[in-house]
This record gives C-alpha cells, structure tokens and sequence, in this order.
C-alpha cells in the first residue's frame, strides 16, 4: 500500500477489506498493482500476481495505472481491481464490505471524485475510508506506544519519498516534506550504469529491479568504500559478480559467493554475470544526496531535519526521537543506520534521536489500518454508500483527512 509498485522494494500495493468485524477470516497478500507484457508472449497480458505464470520475464513490459504516484490510467487500475475482487481467495460481497483505500498525500481533487465514483458508484461498496498511507502507520505506531504523542513517518516509495509528522494522530500539513527520489529512479539509474559500463540492459527493468534488491546498500562512510571499490583483486571487498537469470536453468538471478569470484580471466561456465563494485553503493546513496544525479533537491537526512524545524520549538525532541521508516527503500541493507547517523549528526547533542525501522516496512501501514477497522470508532470515520448517495463527493471531502 505505501505506493503502488510491482517490485518488492519500490511498488507493492496492498489493499484492504473489513467485512463487518470478520478481520480474524481475511487474508492478505501483497500483489503489484499493475498489468505485464511479456516479449515471448506479446498479445497476452498478465494481471497483478500473474507475474508468476511468466516463464521468460526478460524484456518485461509494464503497464502501470499509476504515473509520478498518481492514478492516471483508470481502465488498467479498474483490471487490477477486478482480478483481486473476483478472486477466488477473496470474491468480494461488494454491499457487506468496507474498503480502506490508501492515496498519496496532496492528491489531485478530480482523482478522488474518480476514486469515490467507482468505489461507491460501480462497485457499490457499503462504505470506504481513504486516507494516506502514512496515516495507518502513524495509527499503528500511536497504539503501539500510548505515551507517545508525536511521530514522523517517513514513507520511502516508487515514485517518491515523504516526510510526514503526526502529533496525537493527526497530521501536520506544515511539516510534510516530499523529495522526488523513489525506487523506480534508483532502477532506471542502476540501468544507465550496467548499460553504460557492461552490457545493455535498459529493457530489463525486472531484472535489474532484483539485482538492486540483491546487491545494493546503503553506505555508512561513502568515500571509504568508494576507496576500496578502486582497489585489485581481492583486496576490492566490495566487488560482487551478479549471475544473471536465463530462465531456463536458472529462474532467478544471485550473487557468487566472494570465495568464488574469479579476479582474472573467465568463467568457465557459460554463465552472464555483471560485475559490480561502486554501484553497490552509489545508487542507494541517491537517496541521500540527489544533487549526485542533478536532482537539486534535500536528502532524506536533511527534509527529515527540515520538516522538524518548520514545527513548534517545543515539539522538537518529541518527532526525533519517534523516526519511523516505512517503504520499500527502507529494505535496503545499512539504510536504518545512516538515517540515524545523518539525523544524528543535524540535530542538538541535547536531543535524543530514535529511528525505528518495524519488522516489515512494506506492510506496516496495512498492519495499521487493520488496527484501525477493528476499533470501536472505525465506522465514525468512513463514509457510507447511503452518505456518498444523499451528500456526493462533499461528504469525503469532510470525513476524510487527505
């Protein structure tokens, strides 16, 4: 749910469905929220986890419902409805249930008046809460911790990377910082330098996507490893070689254990691999400083100190020490340690820094909005179809905190 994403470390969506207290029978999944074209079988397209039934995924096409994190094509994101309503694990009663839908914070006013009409209009649910995906782990966290009045929540997604301060529950829109630097752009990046470098790999979006998630981190001194990444031979630590997949003998790709790294010469399988060393580590650190790349915009380290600062004095020591990260990037190996040691290094000595990274980022907002349908005040806070009919778009308007 935090964003719409098809990769395990940039675009997973998860969506969730209360039918009247009967949490304790639902299941739940994560599915890419998204339609596959294959080159081995172009008239054919798959939908969301019929990714799976893909046997050759190289040169995989896709075709997303949303653009920059927001819903622009309806007719894919209506399809991808369709395939996880009418499943046979969930064969939704659409009129006995309620659907906690998650939007990107800002969202465009004519997307949500699209989003109400189908959900009440064409799927007649019986009542729907929208609201930010931010906003279910800031509840998640607040009744985790009842002592706790303030939190931030950073949400590092597909298209983008939010900074969100909550304080009793609520949001404040003063502090919410966005950066433009996603999983996709740390992908697309990833892509340019193999492509560049190696071997052209531009059309191998799900490829390289798996190659990020197997081999990249996130590092703690940026120069020291840039360091040994120019060194020879085995003295280079930071040099991996990726064998990459040719879905016939081998269905995923992986690193070789460094014990068997040959330094000079080939291999003398017939094996593809790619030789990685500072890519390891440069990518990710886009999210940190994307001036690297000429995007002139703040690192995570520094909204997170900025969005505090635009707050209240006294609120100051409350948000730093309730960091919360959630999102696929967060996944990255080394990426908890460096927030903190960035935000660390920003803030008064006398400030304690707390940064929390839950056990599953990607589903921590999921977690928190089935808390949220089990509390005794869920139903004070959605909008019925019998509102939605007498009062129209207005009344989500009202109801819902966007």
């Amino acid at each position: 749910m935090p964003d719409q994403r098809p990769e395990r470390r940039g675009k997973k969506v998860c969506r969730f469905l209360a039918r009247k207290g009967q949490w304790e029978q639902a299941r739940s999944s994560v599915l890419p929220n998204c339609q596959f074209r294959s080159k081995t079988a172009r008239l054919k397209t798959f939908t969301s986890n019929q990714i799976d039934e893909i046997k050759d995924p190289s040169g995989l096409y896709y075709i997303l419902p949303f653009q920059k994190g927001y819903l622009v094509n309806w007719d894919v994101q209506r399809q991808v409805w369709d395939h996880l309503f009418g499943r046979e694990m969930y064969k939704v009663d659409f009129p006995e249930s309620t659907i906690i839908i998650t939007e990107p914070y800002f969202n465009f006013n004519s997307i949500q008046e699209s989003m109400n009409e189908i959900l009440f209009e064409e799927y007649q649910f019986q009542a729907v809460y929208r609201t930010n995906a931010g906003t279910l782990s800031a509840h998640k966290y607040f009744q985790e911790n009842k002592s706790e009045l303030c939190c931030l929540v950073v949400d590092s997604g597909y298209s983008f990377t939010h900074i969100v301060p909550y304080c009793k529950g609520k949001k404040m829109n003063e502090g919410i910082c966005r950066i433009n630097v996603g999983g996709k752009l740390l992908s697309n990046h990833l892509k340019e330098i193999i492509s560049y470098r190696q071997l052209h790999v531009m059309d191998e979006t799900h490829v390289i996507n798996q190659v990020k998630e197997d081999v990249c981190y996130v590092s703690q001194d940026f120069y020291k490893d840039m360091e040994i990444a120019q060194l020879k031979g085995e003295a280079n630590t930071i040099m991996r070689d990726y064998v990459l997949p040719d879905f016939s003998t081998i269905k995923k790709g992986f690193c070789k254990p460094p014990e068997e790294m040959v330094f000079s010469g080939k291999y003398k399988t017939n094996e593809q691999t790619l030789r990685l060393t500072n890519e390891r580590f440069a990518v990710p650190e886009i999210l940190f400083h994307p001036s690297d790349i000429g995007i002139q915009e703040m690192g995570i380290p520094e909204a997170i100190v900025h969005s505090v600062q635009s707050l209240p004095e006294e609120m100051h020591p409350h948000f730093y020490k309730n960091i919360i990260l959630t999102g696929g990037n967060s996944l990255l190996p080394g990426f908890r340690d460096r927030v903190y040691a960035d935000v660390r290094s920003l803030t008064p000595c006398d400030y304690d820094v707390s940064v929390l990274l839950p056990e599953n980022p990607i589903t921590h907002s999921w977690e928190g909005g089935k808390l949220l349908s089990e509390s005794s005040d869920f139903m004070d806070v959605v909008v019925t179809r019998d509102d939605y009919e007498e009062n129209g778009h207005c009344i989500c308007e009202e109801k819902f905190d966007i």
